[in-house]
């Protein structure tokens, strides 16, 4: 007895598209610059001192950096003291943002995103992976939904196999 079964498979013929958000992962590596460790007994920032290290640090390290400038002691900062700060890391870093990882994160893929053609996806059924080896940040996922909805038919999150569905446009 002959048993021939033909495998199809319905993913592909489906017309689904996968937009994987780890496309937009920016490049560089990614440094937090934590205040914190120019505070005196770690509760105020003295401006002479903090002048002259502004002076004798050397600022080369952050060349090719994506920055974020926070501070995680619970002082008061005064706004000159980061902007100090992004006025000497900016000629050399190639990002510079207020905040901390996951801040910096956004405001990465944000940029990387703003160069993107998404007119390309107009009228698809759009997936956007929702797992893999990069890590995306949530912030991605609701600026990539807020650029898709208003041209897509559909958008889904998770996997062609297993999705949930965020936004289907009534035709």
């Amino acid at each position: 007895m002959d048993i021939q079964e033909n495998i199809v498979n319905k993913v592909a013929q489906s017309g689904l598209v996968t937009l994987d958000p780890a496309a937009f992962y920016p490049a560089g590596d990614r440094v937090i610059y934590d205040i914190k460790d120019n505070l005196f007994h770690g509760l105020i920032l003295r401006e002479k001192d903090f002048r002259d290290f502004i002076k004798e640090h050397d600022w080369t390290q952050y060349a090719g950096k994506n920055v974020g400038i926070t501070c995680t002691a619970d002082a008061i900062v005064p706004a000159w003291a980061y902007m100090l700060l992004a006025n000497r890391m900016a000629p050399y870093a190639r990002e510079v943002v207020f905040g901390d990882q996951d801040v910096l994160e956004t405001v990465l893929f944000e940029k990387e995103m703003s160069k993107a053609d998404f007119e390309q996806y107009r009228d698809q059924r759009i997936v956007l992976k929702g797992c893999g080896d990069t890590a995306v940040p949530v912030s991605a996922y609701v600026e990539l939904t807020k650029k898709l909805t208003p041209i897509v038919k559909s958008l889904m999150f998770g996997e062609p196999c297993s999705t949930v569905p965020i936004y289907k446009r009534k035709d």
